[in-house]
């Protein structure tokens, strides 16, 4: 049947959870908390997770960081004061037993 053909060819290719967990070095217990989550895009069929490449990639980008360089000077801010010189001297209290017995 020529129009099943076009059906197919039109259909995306769908990845398994697993597949994904095993690219992406996670378990696959993380991929499907983050679409049973709403986090990332899905399609569940058959009771079964599957993702296109599209929803591949947005779970991709989802957790994907980039580096900002930063100024030398930003980086001194974020260095904690030097403590400030002590004023008060701090005195030893007797033990309790001692104390209880004066």
């Amino acid at each position: 049947m020529p129009g099943s053909e076009r059906l197919m060819s039109a259909l995306p290719q769908l990845h398994t959870p697993e597949a994904i967990a095993d690219s992406l070095q996670v378990s696959t217990w993380w991929v499907k908390e983050q679409a049973r989550k709403g986090r990332v895009d899905a399609v569940k069929a058959a009771g079964a997770w599957r993702f296109t490449d599209e929803q591949y990639a947005q779970l991709l980008a989802l957790h994907t960081t980039t580096a900002v360089p930063e100024e030398p000077d930003v980086i001194a801010q974020r260095r904690r004061p030097a403590a400030p010189a002590a004023t008060l001297q701090l005195v030893a209290r007797l033990p309790r037993r001692q104390a209880a017995s004066i």
